[in-house]
C-alpha cells in the first residue's frame, strides 16, 4: 500500500495530514485522490468508515487551492451536500483539518438553527459550502445563493438522501449547477433510484468499489439475542455493565423510546444522552462533544444520526431496535470497528422484529449467531432527573388510585350530585357585591351584579 506523499498531493496537506497522524491511505482514498486530481467525474461505492471524506476533500483542497482572485458574494466555488447536520458538520471539520494554512474559506449550512449567520458567510465569499438539502433550497429561493460558478458538486451519502426523502430537493438543486463542472457521488448502497440519479448527474464516470454493497465489515463480532420486547430494558443495562468498557452507541427505532432508554439508565447511575430530530443543534451538538470526550461512555441515536457520527473508540453498537431497512444495519454497525480496530455489534430481536431480521441477514448474506435473554420482573423506576415520564416496567400491574380515592371519607359539606341546588352551602356575599352606589365605580368592565337594580 502506498502512502500519501506517493500520491501527488501538495506539500502543505501532507503536512497537515502528518501533524493529524495520517500517513498510510485507505482503499478508497488511494483509488479516488489521482483520479480526482486528473478532474474525472467519481462513482464511490463505499460503506461508513472507509474514509471516504478524506477521499474527496484532499483533492478537492488541491485543485481549489492557490487561488489569486477575489470571491463572488452568494456565490460558492464548490458544493458538498450532506443528508444530515451532523455529517456536514464532520466534512467541514475535516476540511478545517486537511486544509489549514490553504487560505480557502468554507462554511457550513443547515436546518434547525438560524440563518443570519449562514447568510452573512455566504455573502463574504465561500470557496467550498457544506450544505443539507432544504437550507440550501431554502436560501437559494431566498435569493442568498447562488450556483451558477460550482466547479466541483460533490453529492455525499446518496443513497441516505433518498431514504430520508430529499430526492426531490436534489432534483430541483441539480439545474441550477453549471453544465461544466466535476461532480462526485458517492454512496454505500446502489439501489436503483440512486443508480438513474448518477447516470443523468455523472459524465462518463470512474468508478471505486472498495467493498460490495450492503456487506459488514469484517473486523466487527456481530450476535444476535433473542429478547421479549419489555425485557430489553434490562438486557440493555447488563450488556452495558458487564461487556461494554468503553463507548457505546445504541441505536433506537423512535425519538420517544431514545428518551425512554436515557431515563431507564439515569435511575441505575449511567450516565448517557439522547441525540435525535427533536433535538435542538445546540443539545445535539453537546451530547456529540461529550461522547467524543468521554464524558459519556453511551449515546442513544435514531437513524437519523446513523452516518453523521464520526468518533473514533466506539467499542460496541447495540441495536435497541432492529433497523426497518435492512442497509441501515449496515451503517450503523459501521459506526464501530474504525482504524483498523476491532468492535462488537449487538442486535435485539423481539416477537415483532422476525421479518426485520430475515431482511438483514438477506442483505449481509450472515445468519447471525444468536442467544436468548429472559428478564425478571423490575419495580416500578422514579425518575431522578425531569427528563420525561416516571419509568415503570411494563409488566407491573398499574395502581388502582382511583379504589383508594374512593375509600376516603367525603367531607359532610362537599357537594353531591344527587344533593339539590338549594341544599348546597352557599358562600355568604360580601359587603362589596352589594351593588350599592358606591361600588359602581369598582365595577370591571363585563361584570354584572345580580342584584343590581
Amino acid at each position: 500500500m502506498s502512502k500519501f506523499k506517493e500520491l501527488s498531493l501538495i506539500e502543505p496537506i501532507l503536512q497537515n495530514l502528518t501533524e493529524a497522524g495520517y500517513v498510510t491511505p485507505t482503499p478508497i482514498q488511494e483509488q479516488s485522490i489521482p483520479i480526482l486530481l486528473q478532474k474525472h467525474d467519481l462513482l464511490g461505492i463505499a460503506q461508513t468508515g472507509t474514509g471516504k471524506t478524506a477521499a474527496f476533500t484532499l483533492p478537492m483542497l488541491q485543485l481549489l487551492s492557490g487561488r489569486d482572485f477575489s470571491l463572488t458574494p452568494c456565490e460558492p466555488r464548490s458544493l458538498i451536500l450532506a443528508p444530515t447536520r451532523e455529517l456536514a458538520s464532520q466534512i467541514k471539520a475535516s476540511l478545517d483539518k486537511y486544509g489549514k494554512n490553504l487560505k480557502l474559506k468554507n462554511a457550513v449550512i443547515f436546518g434547525g438553527v438560524g440563518q443570519a449567520a449562514q447568510v452573512a458567510a455566504l455573502r463574504n465569499g465561500l470557496d467550498i459550502l457544506i450544505a443539507t438539502p432544504g437550507r440550501l433550497l431554502d436560501l437559494m429561493n431566498q435569493g442568498h445563493c447562488r450556483l451558477n460558478k460550482v466547479q466541483f458538486f460533490v453529492l455525499d451519502e446518496a443513497d441516505r438522501m433518498l431514504d430520508m426523502g430529499f430526492i426531490n430537493d436534489i432534483k430541483k438543486i441539480v439545474p441550477k449547477l453549471p453544465q461544466e463542472r466535476q461532480t462526485l457521488l458517492f454512496s454505500a448502497t446502489m439501489p436503483g433510484e440512486i443508480a438513474k440519479l448518477a447516470h443523468n448527474l455523472l459524465k462518463n464516470p470512474k468508478r471505486v468499489e472498495v467493498t460490495p454493497p450492503s456487506t459488514t465489515v469484517e473486523r466487527i463480532n456481530q450476535r444476535l439475542i433473542h429478547v421479549k420486547k419489555a425485557d430489553k430494558y434490562q438486557l440493555l443495562r447488563k450488556v452495558i455493565e458487564e461487556e461494554s468498557s468503553e463507548l457505546t452507541l445504541v441505536f433506537t427505532r423512535t425519538k420517544h423510546g431514545a428518551n425512554k432508554i436515557v431515563d431507564y439508565l439515569a435511575h441505575f447511575k449511567i450516565a448517557s444522552a439522547a441525540i435525535h430530530g427533536n433535538k435542538s443543534q445546540s443539545a445535539r451538538e453537546k451530547a456529540l462533544e461529550d461522547f467524543k470526550a468521554g464524558k459519556i461512555k453511551i449515546l442513544i441515536a435514531t437513524d437519523i444520526a446513523a452516518r453523521g457520527i464520526d468518533v473514533q473508540g466506539v467499542s460496541h453498537v447495540i441495536n435497541y431496535d432492529l433497523p426497518v431497512e435492512a442497509e441501515s444495519y449496515v451503517h450503523r454497525i459501521g459506526r464501530t470497528a474504525r482504524a483498523g480496530r476491532d468492535g462488537d455489534a449487538i442486535s435485539f430481536c423481539d416477537e415483532t422484529e422476525r421479518d426485520a431480521l430475515k431482511r438483514i441477514e438477506k442483505t449481509i448474506g450472515l445468519k447471525l449467531p444468536a442467544d436468548n435473554f429472559v428478564g425478571t420482573p423490575e419495580a416500578s423506576v422514579k425518575m431522578t432527573k425531569p427528563q420525561g415520564k416516571p419509568f415503570r416496567d411494563p409488566r407491573a400491574k398499574p395502581k388502582n388510585n382511583n379504589r383508594e380515592q374512593s375509600q376516603k371519607p367525603r367531607s359532610p359539606e362537599a357537594p353531591r350530585s344527587d344533593r339539590p341546588r338549594s341544599e348546597h352551602p352557599q358562600r355568604p356575599r360580601t359587603q362589596g357585591n352589594t351593588g350599592g352606589p358606591e361600588n359602581r365605580k369598582q365595577t370591571k368592565v363585563g361584570f354584572k351584579f345580580r342584584n343590581r337594580k
